[in-house]
């Protein structure tokens, strides 16, 4: 048969951990593995205001006809001045994508046209579907250490080492804020700098924003972006609602090509369109008519934003907390309290991420990394007994 030649693939542990943790029967498990936003009762909770936005849809949306390939365009031009601000100068354009990594492979495949030669630079450790949605393109990636796991440090000078070695048309990928998976942002300072040598080299920038609003609030977390998109001639962003408004399993999310030439911008999202309509031709409505139909309503977006802060409150709690132990002599807690956003990445073997699940029921993901935002207030003198009893079994 002509199929043959397949083999089979592994199983991504991160979704086989969901399925683990799904049928482990200890009543205080504790799942930090996987990326969603829990209350203090576990449970992923669907905002209000998108409550009432679904419920006016329901009574007044007239058709479910197709929107074409851009998507629904009032949730884009909705969405430009909450991640753009006003942006003088720059010309942005964008579509309608399914979610944020939808959003990357548009980006990706914009990239790969007419790029023979061009490297994406990739600094490490980052998200793990990244390198697989732009090698899926065809892209020659370079990967350079950006975050020291061990210090619990942004590493400029090996993040601007790496940059000195790009050519002009080159790629660098980075994170707007709330890096996943370290929590480990780039202070100001440090990120001017490196938006002033991608400038210089004639880089063009990726942008991937997944979590506005939950590491200091959404004009705090859009400030580095608008400071890449002020300097860098050419900037790419992908963007998605998943989190910040918490619609995960709807899959909303948006493409922009933020550029100072208007004739640039407009040429790239024709491009990016004539690639969506060969990917998946037209994007889902629903989502992205929910955002809209908050963000256009003073109201719900005022109620939206009071949500998204009470969410932003509580894993800053949580990271203040977990910011007061010491797990083990060999393992300070305290740097996490001053991270951002969902996520952190301990420095633990794979030994001790495994006798963690076992002796325990804690589930973190492969490489240490800990959705916090999981992690119940409650659980956190829990959670660290049990890191500190794995460490101890180990140093003995």
């Amino acid at each position: 048969m002509s199929l043959r030649f397949l083999t089979p693939q592994p199983a991504d542990p991160l979704l086989a951990m969901i399925a683990a943790f799904a049928q482990d029967p200890r009543p205080h498990r504790i799942d930090l593995s996987v990326g969603v936003y829990r209350d203090e009762a576990g449970r992923t909770p669907v905002l209000q205001a998108v409550k009432e936005a679904e419920q006016r849809l329901v009574e007044a949306q007239a058709s479910k006809s197709y929107l074409g390939p851009e998507g629904d365009h009032a949730f884009v031009e909705a969405l430009v001045p909450t991640v753009f601000g006003t942006a003088p100068g720059v010309f942005v354009e964008g579509l309608q994508t399914p979610g944020g990594t939808g959003a990357l492979r548009v980006a990706a495949e914009l990239l790969a046209l007419g790029g023979q030669g061009r490297t994406v630079w990739l600094g490490l450790p980052t998200w793990s579907n990244h390198a697989p949605v732009l090698r899926a393109a065809g892209l020659a990636l370079r990967t350079f250490p950006q975050v020291d796991v061990a210090s619990q440090a942004f590493d400029l000078p090996a993040t601007l080492a790496a940059l000195e070695q790009a050519r002009a048309g080159d790629v660098l990928v980075l994170q707007a804020c709330c890096h996943n998976p370290t929590g480990i942002d780039p202070e100001p300072h440090e990120w001017r700098q490196v938006a002033e040598c991608a400038a210089r080299r004639g880089l063009i920038v990726l942008l991937d924003m997944a979590y506005q609003g939950l590491g200091e609030g959404l004009e705090e977390d859009a400030t580095l972006l608008r400071e890449f998109v002020a300097r860098v001639p050419e900037v790419l962003v992908a963007y998605s609602c998943n989190k910040n408004f918490a619609l995960y399993r709807d899959r909303v999310g948006a493409f922009f090509i933020a550029s100072h030439s208007a004739t640039c911008s407009t040429n790239a999202r024709s491009n990016a369109l004539a690639l969506v309509r060969a990917m998946w031709s037209m994007p889902p409505d629903h989502g992205a008519a929910v955002v809209r139909t908050i963000l256009h309503d003073p109201r719900l977006e005022a109620l939206w934003r009071r949500e998204l802060d009470a969410m932003r409150d509580r894993i800053a709690a949580v990271r203040g907390a977990l910011g007061t132990h010491h797990a083990a002599p060999a393992l300070s807690l305290g740097a996490i309290a001053g991270q951002k956003g969902m996520f952190a990445t301990l420095p633990l073997s794979a030994e001790v991420i495994t006798r963690l699940r076992g002796d325990h029921g804690v589930y973190l993901a492969p490489g240490g990394r800990a959705n916090l935002a999981g992690l119940p207030l409650g659980a956190v003198d829990r959670f660290v007994a049990a890191l500190e009893d794995v460490l101890a079994c180990q140093a003995a």
